[in-house]
C-alpha cells in the first residue's frame, strides 16, 4: 500500500471542531490520562484474575504479557502506517484519514487528541479480548493484559512527547523520532512507543 503523500502544516496552537453534532464533538476528545489510568486498571486486573483462578500460571502469564507488550508496538506501527496513513485517492478515505489522525498532524498541540476516546477504546478493546479469548483460550488472560499495557504505555509516550519539552537523556530519541514523523517526513518514522519495527520494515528517516 503506497503511503499518504499530501502534507498536512502542523499548526502549534489551537484545535479544530470536526463535527457539527455536539455529542459526537465531545466524543473526539479525552485527556489521555482517562484512558491510560483505565486500561493499565484492566490489564492488571485481567492478569490478577486468570492467575488467582488458577486459568493460567504465573511464569507463563508474566512471558505471554510481555508477548503482549511487543505485539502492540506491532499493531501500532502497522495501524500506524496503513491505516492513519492510507492513501486518500477517495473522498471517504480522505475524509476517514482526516478525522482519524490529519487533525492531529494539523494540530500536534491539542491535548484532547492525543488519545481514542474511552467510549471507542473500550468498545474495540472489547472486542479484541474476545477475538483473543476465542482464538487463543485462557492464555488470553495473560497475554491480552501485556497488549492494552502496551497501548497504555503508546499513550503515555505520545503524551509527554507533545506536551513536553524533549529530555536530556535516552529517552529524547522519542521525542526526536516523533518529530520527524510530524514536522519533516510524515511518510517516515511512523513507531511511536519504539522505533523498532520502523528499523525492521524501512521506514527511517
Amino acid at each position: 500500500m503506497t503511503q499518504m503523500n499530501t502534507r498536512i502544516t502542523p499548526k502549534n496552537k489551537g484545535t479544530k471542531q470536526l463535527f457539527q453534532n455536539g455529542l459526537l464533538e465531545k466524543l473526539t476528545r479525552t485527556h489521555a490520562a482517562v484512558p491510560i489510568t483505565l486500561f493499565i486498571i484492566i490489564g492488571i486486573g485481567l492478569l490478577s484474575y486468570g492467575i488467582y483462578q488458577q486459568l493460567i500460571t504465573v511464569v507463563p502469564a508474566l512471558m505471554l504479557f510481555l508477548a503482549g507488550l511487543l505485539s502492540f508496538t506491532l499493531i501500532e506501527y502497522l495501524v500506524h502506517r496503513f491505516v492513519f496513513h492510507m492513501e486518500p485517492d477517495t473522498s471517504l478515505k480522505k475524509d476517514i484519514a482526516y478525522k482519524f489522525h490529519g487533525v492531529h498532524h494539523e494540530y500536534p498541540k491539542d491535548k484532547s487528541r492525543l488519545a481514542m476516546p474511552p467510549v471507542l477504546s473500550i468498545l474495540l478493546s472489547s472486542i479484541l479480548f474476545l477475538a483473543f479469548l476465542y482464538i487463543m483460550g485462557n492464555i488470553a488472560y495473560g497475554f491480552f493484559p501485556g497488549f492494552i499495557v502496551g497501548y497504555a504505555a503508546y499513550l503515555i509516550v505520545h503524551y509527554i512527547v507533545h506536551a513536553y519539552r524533549p529530555p536530556k537523556n535516552f529517552f529524547r530519541i522519542l521525542w526526536v523520532h516523533h518529530g520527524i514523523h510530524h514536522y519533516k517526513r510524515n511518510d517516515k518514522a511512523f513507531g511511536v512507543s519504539s522505533p523498532l519495527w520502523d528499523y525492521i520494515f524501512r521506514s527511517m528517516p
